[in-house]
């Protein structure tokens, strides 16, 4: 079986390392591509498959050809992501909802939501236009071309999310030759936090019964088409075992061993929100001035999040008592031991990293967040941060005030381990849905293996398909011209100073 599996960068991998693996292992032949490459190291997991599987290689999709169609499918699906976030369900989620809207053209917004017919019968029938002018827009030659040069038996694609995603084309222009496709959900937000999936592959793979029903219910994809396959990019906790000791662990990052060791997980954060450092700071002074000795006295490990690790370099932390600041991408096996170690040797886990949080049940670690209104678009204004609190009786406890927090990171020191698994009515719930013994990894691989058995309905090509898109863009043309750019460019586009704003901090950056 040949697979080609497309993703938005190498570290997207990073969550199907264990089903790749599986795939290479029966012999199947896999083609990694990626859109553009990421700076936080995650060609280094790709590179180590290619090396330990020689059926598997890697490389860059080709650029595509920038031509009226993919500016105008880029525009309408802007349109209909940023409708999604009008719904009510995001009320409580603002800075989705801001986010689209940066991006959308002028002439979307308002017909999304115009002055005197509002509402979610309005808002359904704009989304159903866009969406049919959307389907008449055609792949791209290029992608079409691509795929059909690697001869696949299925296409895998992920994220598929992103705001005004271009994946869909991959999608369509696999079915477009007749063969199967199937989105891989890369992680527990995306189908909550991100875009809506509109164009709907043979195959749609999520974690639990919760995702099921996110599929059907708020991206109205097929129930036939939804698989359950448990979080397959969680196994290796599961079966992981300590590199060293926890002293010789300790030593490697400068941090005593004869004392409890708090971990503190970063957070990528939603852009807009703060910088972490002054809040780990504040947090910290807390806790040495708690007036609990072991508190006051227990190592402090901090990982930074690789795509903000420049805001923790040259900070000075030696007021605050041993205190660590280290980690990297868990991308490669040395890398994910040193992560696995901090984890396990730890005795309770902090943070803003929710995706940490389920790895740190997985290692039956207590996890501990404290909310903060300064990063409510983080924690709270998620709607999947509530499943932390809620699903099999939650994995994370949270508290509001101050001294709450202390007393329970005071308690959760003291703690002597349970017999049984701490987390794992959640962890059943959540993550390994058909029990702590059954890993996910086999039955992911399972379902790519009988997506290349699926029917695919080719679409048939007619004049009137050829027709409805040259008067599609010919409107967009039109509506150029009589209306000025300003309606059909997003407010973002149309604002100077911020565009030489980005550009600048992409500059320090680079």
């Amino acid at each position: 079986m040949r697979i080609l599996f497309i993703a938005r960068h190498f570290t997207y991998f990073r969550n199907y390392d264990s089903a790749i693996r599986e795939l290479a292992a029966r012999g199947h032949r896999i083609h990694l591509a990626v859109e553009r490459r990421d700076k936080i190291g995650g060609i280094a997991g790709v590179e180590a498959l290619a090396r330990d599987y020689p059926t598997l290689t890697f490389g860059m999709v080709p650029e595509r050809r920038v031509d009226t169609w993919s500016g105008v499918a880029r525009r309408l699906r802007l349109g209909l992501d940023y409708i999604r976030y009008l719904d009510p369900f995001y009320d409580d989620a603002p800075l989705h909802r801001i986010r689209a809207r940066e991006r959308t053209p002028r002439l979307l917004i308002a017909l999304a939501n115009p002055p005197l017919v509002r509402g979610r019968l309005w808002r359904d029938v704009i989304g159903r236009i866009l969406h049919a002018l959307d389907r008449i827009v055609p792949p791209s030659e290029t992608v079409v071309e691509y795929i059909g040069e690697h001869k696949p038996d299925a296409v895998l694609v992920t994220p598929l999310v992103d705001l005004g995603s271009q994946q869909i084309d991959y999608l369509r222009a696999a079915r477009l030759l007749g063969i199967p496709s199937g989105l891989a959900v890369w992680s527990w937000d995306h189908l909550t936090s991100k875009a809506r999936v509109r164009e709907y592959p043979e195959r749609v793979l999520v974690w639990n019964e919760t995702q099921r029903d996110e599929a059907i219910r708020l991206h109205r994809v097929p129930p036939a088409r939804v698989v359950v396959t448990g979080a397959q990019c969680f196994d290796r906790w599961f079966a992981q075992a300590p590199s060293r000791s926890r002293e010789a662990f300790c030593a490697s990052v400068g941090l005593p061993a004869d004392r409890p060791l708090i971990l503190w997980v970063c957070s990528g954060l939603v852009r807009g929100s703060p910088p972490e450092p002054p809040t780990v700071h504040e947090w910290l002074t807390w806790v040495r001035t708690s007036g609990d000795s072991m508190l006051e006295e227990a190592s402090v490990l901090i990982r930074p999040h690789p795509s903000h690790a420049a805001e923790w370099q040259g900070l000075d932390w030696s007021a605050l008592g041993p205190v660590a600041i280290s980690g990297e991408n868990p991308v490669d096996e040395r890398s994910r031991a040193n992560y696995f170690d901090a984890l396990y040797h730890s005795a309770v886990v902090v943070g803003l990293n929710t995706s940490a949080f389920i790895e740190a049940g997985i290692v039956g670690r207590e996890v501990l967040a404290l909310l903060d209104r300064r990063f409510y678009d983080a924690q709270e204004g998620t709607p999947h941060f509530r499943y932390l609190l809620q699903i099999g009786g939650g994995l994370l406890r949270t508290a509001r005030e101050r001294d709450a927090h202390l007393a329970q990171l005071a308690a959760a020191i003291r703690r002597a381990p349970p017999e049984d698994h701490p987390h794992r009515e959640f962890l059943e719930l959540f993550v390994r849905p058909r029990g702590l013994d059954h890993p996910a990894t086999p039955d992911f691989v399972a379902a790519v293996e009988e997506l290349a058995s699926c029917r695919v309905e080719v679409p048939r090509r007619s004049a009137a398909a050829a027709w409805r898109r040259a008067v599609l863009g010919g409107a967009m043309k039109l509506v150029s011209r009589i209306a000025g750019e300003s309606l059909v460019r997003s407010p973002r586009e149309l604002d100077p100073a911020r565009q030489a704003r980005i550009a600048a901090v992409r500059e320090r950056r680079e």
